[in-house]
């Protein structure tokens, strides 16, 4: 039987360990949730700490097993889904005996939920808590879905003494194979970007092509952040006979983690072509799609199969919400950093979450401490970037880099060197040490350039192993955290109930503090990000940087005039509109003034 989800949003993946056991936390509340699967020590680790805690007899898998990585991934998801399960059953009892706490998890379903009216009603009737309510819980809810992360980029070949092993030992390879090969019946998200060798290596794996009656066991999400590469993307895929269930459009810059900016394209104008085209991705997906699945003898289908569009990144007020999903036509909204301050619902550890609380507009940048040399979003003032501080002022820079899960540079080793170790930047301070041309100034520059750099693989885990009390061995590494720059104007812990009804519109836990519109706050930072893309530039300008920045301001301008016509056109957003109207103008002069360097002659 195929239910309807309980809700339309969604946690989506933060981090290599945010959401690690958030399905074990809030699925049984029909919510949705994300876990990253790309590093397998931590899955390893929080199966030994559950597998314990709910008694459970799941073995602990060592890295001299063969294809170890892949195992760990799958027994951890099949631990993960085996106490949903459980969590599940006792979930739906507590609330068929239980009038109150029926009452709670009516309180937090959204008002337009068809369920919500139904539930209602018969707790209204006299002899409720009977046979009906039981059997309507039995046939009606279902729990959230544990879905999974991979970063194709995050995909490093791997050694056995030396001798490089097949491809499909490299990281993202053992993340998807773990995946395919657990129990879940749930989706694998995509992000950062095309891997066609990981697109390719998809096609191994049976439960991600429909079954005899047109079902996808695994489904495949996108995330994407514009219609033109979910196109490209999508087709490449359904080549292969591979259907994309669904495109997570997430935006730009507004986000939490790795900032992948558009070419100055804001995500009003993005939802817009997604919501007139999506048609366009149906059709030309399933005719590839069907010819492929021909091609391999596999059971095809003759009407497409279902394909959602969801949207996140700088959603902050139910209004907001509620409008993504009836002006876009949207199946569901990501809320994600916002949940950093739910308990219930992340593994965060208090140090790093009281500094989110107290943390303003200011404290929250786009950084360059991301091996991977993609801007990365994140909070001044971690314990990581204290360490840091603590280790230069000595003369020491650089991480052990235990797990070298980001030693992707080849430049001095075919093996991979990540560019946050300290082998990586002690030979590159060198150089520069060398170098008698460079100015104090350029010196400087170049200097903070190659040290910014921190250790994800560590950082990104430790605040789920300071939550659970378990050893962290190693260098002291503190903790790196990747809030988008909307949580800001968040600054309370809140409980899942209240974050939940936040979102719905039925509780407000923002300050009075004047957050400004999603949409405007998407704006402004492309406009910043193009200022300072420009003050950044080397001092030889080419024709094709010229040509790229008056695209990129072509494109904001296009937004500005599209978000005059939304906001004026639409129902939403009428008591902050005349602020809205200002801010727009504001911007709008702001990028006129930029001037773009001419390439020199």
């Amino acid at each position: 039987m195929t239910h309807k989800p309980l809700h339309n949003f969604h946690i989506p993946v933060m981090g290599l360990a945010y959401t690690i056991d958030s399905p074990i936390r809030v699925a049984q509340y029909g919510i949705s949730s994300v876990i990253s699967i790309i590093d397998d020590e931590i899955l390893e680790k929080m199966k030994n700490f559950y597998s314990k805690k709910f008694s459970l007899d799941y073995l602990g898998i060592s890295t001299k097993t063969e294809d170890y990585r892949a195992k760990r991934i799958t027994a951890y998801l099949d631990m993960v889904d085996d106490i949903v399960n459980e969590k599940f059953e006792s979930f739906k009892q507590e609330i068929t005996r239980n009038k109150e706490a029926l009452k709670n998890f009516i309180a937090i379903l959204p008002n337009t939920s068809d369920l919500k009216s139904r539930l209602q009603n018969l707790v209204n009737q006299k002899d409720s808590l009977g046979s009906n309510i039981k059997n309507f819980i039995e046939n009606n809810l279902k729990p959230g879905s544990i879905d999974v992360n991979i970063m194709t980029k995050v995909d490093k070949d791997n050694y056995k003494k030396d001798q490089q092993l097949p491809v499909i030992f490299n990281d993202a390879h053992a993340s998807l194979r773990g995946f395919a090969q657990s129990k879940l019946s749930s989706s694998m998200v995509l992000s950062a970007g095309m891997n066609p060798r990981l697109y390719s290596y998809i096609e191994e794996f049976d439960d991600f092509f429909p079954d005899e009656k047109g079902i996808l066991k695994k489904k495949i999400i996108l995330k994407v952040s514009d219609f033109r590469s979910a196109m490209i993307q999508g087709n490449f895929l359904a080549k292969k006979g591979l259907w994309i269930s669904e495109y997570r459009v997430e935006s730009g810059l507004n986000c939490g983690g790795h900032a992948f900016a558009t070419e100055g394209m804001l995500l009003g104008p993005i939802m817009e072509e997604f919501k007139q085209k999506k048609n366009d991705l149906i059709q030309s997906a399933h005719a590839l799609m069907i010819t492929a699945l021909e091609q391999k003898g596999k059971h095809t289908v003759s009407e497409p199969l279902e394909m959602k569009i969801t949207v996140q990144g700088g959603v902050g007020t139910s209004e907001e919400h509620e409008f993504l999903l009836e002006n876009y036509n949207v199946d569901s909204v990501g809320w994600g950093s916002p949940f950093l301050l739910v308990p219930e619902a992340t593994s965060v550890d208090t140090e790093t979450r009281n500094l989110l609380l107290k943390s303003g507009e200011k404290d929250f940048y786009l950084s360059n401490i991301t091996p991977l040399g993609v801007p990365f979003n994140t909070v001044r003032g971690t314990s990581n970037e204290l360490l840091k501080e603590q280790k230069e002022s000595a003369g020491k820079y650089g991480s052990s880099c235990p797990k070298k899960l980001l030693a992707l540079s080849k430049e001095f080793s075919p093996q991979g060197t990540c560019t946050a170790s300290k082998k990586y930047q002690d030979i590159k301070l060198k150089e520069l040490q060398a170098d008698p041309e460079l100015t104090a100034e350029e010196f400087s520059k170049r200097k903070t350039e190659i040290t910014d750099k921190a250790c994800l693989c560590v950082g990104l885990v430790n605040a789920a192993y300071i939550e659970q009390n378990l050893e962290i061995k190693g260098e002291k590494q503190g903790v790196v955290i990747c809030p988008g720059p909307n949580l800001a104007f968040f600054d309370r812990e809140v409980s899942l109930s209240e974050m939940v009804k936040h979102i719905y519109g039925n509780a407000n836990i923002l300050p009075d503090n004047q957050r400004p519109n999603m949409f405007i706050n998407e704006l402004k930072m492309y406009v910043d990000y193009l200022k300072k893309e420009i003050s950044n530039s080397s001092a030889q300008i080419t024709n094709s940087q010229t040509k790229k920045w008056n695209t990129f301001k072509k494109n904001v301008l296009e937004g500005i005039e599209y978000y005059h016509h939304m906001f004026h056109t639409s129902t939403f957003f009428k008591s902050g509109l005349n602020t809205i109207e200002l801010q727009l103008q504001e911007h709008k002069l702001i990028l006129t003034a930029i001037e773009i360097p001419q390439a020199e002659k």
